[in-house]
């Protein structure tokens, strides 16, 4: 499979969102629904109902004209039975007609917010798909934009704006025609009108769209900026930086007012000159309809019911207006999801194209590995490097030398511009995600917690039902608690029992030397530990991190080496753990300190995106290199 090029990633991301905000309304819309084609799902009784509801409103007109003409001023005098009738009559059909329009509305809300659902899943799932460089390409804030405040707005006018747009269409259509068959000159009077109106309104459309283009961008900025400042709150209070960070804030909600408010002035202007035509047409009618009715071509009651119909007619080009802004919003939202939807997943998954990778022993290696960030000089070149199953690797360097980078592409967060990376003899872009996860597992430095019980935290590394990882334990060792508890997997469902889970977590939490911690804990296993895990120590999130990842039972395990920062109760908790954890297992794990290369298999220099050199501890310290000078320097700091 060949790579790509990651200076390509950047122009990519670009690439999409320009294509999408290139788009044109009706494009824009037309992509929305292939998105979203549940929105279309049973769209044709919906246009009928629709077009029985508009029907409805053209009743009145015809009812005045008729009870007018008719009753009021018959011949013989008032006729009351068919005043009677003409009123009962009109009030059945308005009747019906509400009821169909509430149909339209429900029918309309309900094919809505399947499709948005549709829509907001694809969103959120595309955006998981996106690889580690394409998401930091985006604030975190913006992105969650996408999924909810812009769908929101998408939502708001295909529920109101949609039916509104709809009706609208129709009950124009509907006037004209009765307006000409009542009086054809008055008709023509009505449009010629409106006429400029409508040429007006193309180019007030294109403003409006990119002004409410910027206002979804500012909105997605905003969001950014709070979130950041809400996460970060600990630091910014820390550093005291609350005026900096309130001033930055208070940018980004004024630059979304200002865009805001020249919008809805845009909206204003086009508003008034709608205001302007209707009251001008009405005037117009009034004067040109009594002159035909003088001449004994219109009678009293055609016109008050043109009248009626010439206000059918302009309502609804005056509240284009506030249709147009909403659907300008709407579609402003829609490119932005659109934009993400269509960002390419660099670090696809293979699918059916793909393999399944036997559980076993891993092994990995980098043949020819070259890697580059966006805009970026190469960080690795040429990386050829061979770690064996069961093997213990430290990677040490200096920071910046390439380690974290490395790390990545063995866990294919990231896949390399040039040369392959391989999982037992197989490149990891042909392996199946499902399958690489099951195998391979990365447990960074600071691991994230979800707002829950310390249960319900490592019981994310739960995998469904698969094949016991037996080489857990090496094939000299005898049976353990361990052995076990890793086996017991195998056993599980894919949503485990409570009573289950619990036993296996127990089961882990033992096997690990967590037991006297969890013990200590207000509630055990069942404590609550907030939002990012803050009710613990950053020792103790990384012991749920190295628990979460023990209960995933992978054959190789990649580890961001976290206790520099450990007190030392906890330090020798997170050592005894990361040995049970690694027993049996492939691991490679980012040294910070050299005592956990001293306790490798395999030692890794990583040196200015270059494989400096690669050994036993042992061979390394004694032989004239860079890892020889830096252990000498560890040990004059530490010993």
């Amino acid at each position: 499979m060949p790579a790509q090029n990651a200076s390509e990633v950047g122009a990519a991301d670009t690439g999409a969102i320009a294509s999408a905000s290139e788009l044109g309304v009706f494009a824009t819309l037309r992509r929305g629904v292939q998105v979203s084609p549940e929105i279309l799902e049973g769209v044709v009784i919906t246009l009928l109902l629709a077009v029985v509801a508009a029907g409805g409103r053209i009743v009145v007109p015809l009812a005045v004209q008729q009870t007018v003409d008719t009753g009021i001023l018959a011949p013989g005098g008032v006729d009351t039975t068919r005043v009677a009738w003409l009123v009962s009559g009109a009030a059945v059909v308005l009747l019906l007609a509400g009821v169909c329009s509430a149909l339209v509305n429900v029918r309309l809300f309900q094919r809505t917010e399947a499709g948005l659902a549709s829509l907001r899943v694809k969103a959120f799932r595309h955006v998981h798909d996106l690889s580690v460089l394409s998401q930091s390409t985006e604030r975190r804030g913006s992105l969650v934009s996408r999924v909810t405040s812009d769908v929101d707005t998408i939502s708001l006018f295909v529920q109101w704006g949609g039916i509104m747009l709809l009706v609208s269409v129709l009950q124009i259509l509907a006037a004209t025609v009765l307006m000409a068959f009542y009086s054809w000159q008055l008709t023509i009077v009505v449009w010629v009108c409106f006429v400029p109106l409508f040429f007006v309104l193309r180019p007030a459309q294109k403003k409006v769209n990119h002004a409410y283009t910027a206002v979804r961008a500012k909105v997605g900025a905003m969001l950014g900026a709070v979130s950041e400042a809400v996460v970060g709150a600990e630091t910014i209070r820390a550093y005291g930086v609350g005026a900096r960070t309130q001033r930055r804030i208070d940018g980004a909600i004024d630059s979304h007012r200002r865009s805001a408010i020249r919008a809805q002035n845009l909206v204003s202007v086009v508003f008034s000159s709608g205001v302007l035509v209707a009251n001008i047409v009405l005037s117009a009618v009034v004067v040109a309809g009594t002159y035909l009715g003088v001449g004994g071509t219109l009678t009293i009651g055609q016109l008050l019911a043109f009248l009626f119909l010439v206000q059918l007619f302009t309502g609804p080009v005056q509240m284009a207006t506030e249709i147009l802004n909403e659907l300008q919003n709407a579609v402003a939202g829609w490119r932005r999801v659109l934009a993400v939807l269509e960002t390419p997943v660099l670090v696809a998954d293979p699918g059916a194209d793909g393999v399944d990778s036997p559980r076993g022993p891993a092994g990995i290696e980098f043949r020819g590995v070259t890697f580059a960030y966006p805009d970026g000089a190469p960080v690795l070149h040429g990386i050829d490097l061979v770690l064996p199953p069961r093997t213990r690797v430290a990677v040490v360097g200096a920071t910046g030398s390439g380690k974290t980078t490395l790390a990545k592409l063995a866990t294919r967060l990231m896949d390399p511009v040039h040369g392959r990376v391989l999982l037992d003899g197989t490149d990891l872009r042909d392996i199946r995600a499902a399958s690489l996860r099951a195998r391979v597992v990365m447990v960074p430095q600071e691991g994230f917690l979800f707002d829950g019980s310390l249960a319900d935290n490592i019981a994310y590394g739960h995998r469904p039902a698969r094949a016991a990882p037996e080489h857990a334990v090496p094939d000299a060792a005898p049976a353990t608690a361990s052995t076990t508890a890793t086996a017991g997997l195998t056993a599980l469902p894919t949503t485990p029992p409570d009573a289950v889970l619990a036993t296996l977590l127990d089961q882990v939490v033992a096997d690990l030397g967590l037991t006297d911690w969890v013990a200590d804990l207000p509630d055990g296993l069942a404590t609550q530990i907030g939002q990012r895990g803050e009710s613990l120590s950053a020792g103790e999130r990384q012991l749920v991190a190295i628990a979460r990842a023990y209960l995933a039972g992978a054959d190789l395990l990649v580890l961001d080496e976290a206790t520099s920062a450990v007190d030392p109760v906890t330090e020798v908790r997170v050592a005894r753990a990361l040995d049970s954890l690694t027993q049996g297992r492939s691991t490679i794990t980012i040294a910070h300190r050299l005592s956990t290369a001293e306790a490798a298999d395999l030692v890794v220099v990583v040196h200015e995106g270059r494989i400096a050199q690669v050994g036993a501890h042992r061979d390394l310290v004694g032989a004239d290199g860079h890892y020889a000078r830096m252990h000498a320097a560890w040990v004059s700091q530490v010993r």
